[in-house]
């Protein structure tokens, strides 16, 4: 009868839920976006129609603009991307002054797994909490763990999992796992 009580004050307790030996995954710092591969910017160019459109970011990180050719992307802030569009511009003789504003227009999806209603892949929007992306993926099921959840962020091509909480914001590329509860 001790094993039991034991066995179920265990199962009940913190210590063996799932993911509860996950470290906390650090905070992302308030700071501008930076682009990554499957973001679409638009790049507008002004008073120089032709120069102005829609761009992918490629799996290089890059962008490939007419009469410029291949630019660096990935790691950028928008400003940073523009700045670097500008100074391609007049390197290449084509402006004298451009004023170039660039807008991300679709962000790199989330990915929601585990004990939600619908799991899968889901559209970033900025903002979105561990708990947004949940309710996006349909809500939690009644099995799911909903205080916590595991998150496999990837930075400059490191991926590290940790543990984020309700009110956690997430990230473009963010794949987020829900745990089962154990009862």
């Amino acid at each position: 009868m001790r094993i039991f009580i034991a066995i179920f004050c265990c199962l009940l307790s913190t210590a063996c839920a799932p993911g509860h030996d996950l470290p906390d995954l650090p905070a992302a710092k308030p700071a501008a976006y930076r682009l990554g591969p499957g973001d679409v910017v638009r790049l507008i160019t002004f008073g120089e129609d032709t120069l102005t459109g829609e761009f992918r970011v490629s799996d290089s990180g890059t962008i490939a603009l007419p009469l410029v050719g291949v630019l660096q992307a990935a790691g950028l802030s928008p400003d940073a991307l523009g700045a670097q569009v500008q100074q391609a511009l007049v390197k290449a003789n084509l402006l004298k002054a451009p004023s170039i504003s660039v807008e991300v227009i679709a962000y790199r999806p989330i990915f929601v797994l585990g004990e939600v209603n619908k799991p899968g892949q889901y559209p970033y929007q900025p903002g979105m909490t561990m708990v947004t992306a949940a309710a996006v993926a349909g809500g939690f099921t009644y099995r799911a763990v909903d205080d916590y959840a595991a998150v496999v962020r990837t930075r400059n091509g490191v991926a590290a999992e940790g543990k984020v909480y309700r009110q956690t914001f997430v990230q473009p590329g963010d794949v987020i796992t829900i745990f089962e509860r154990r009862f």
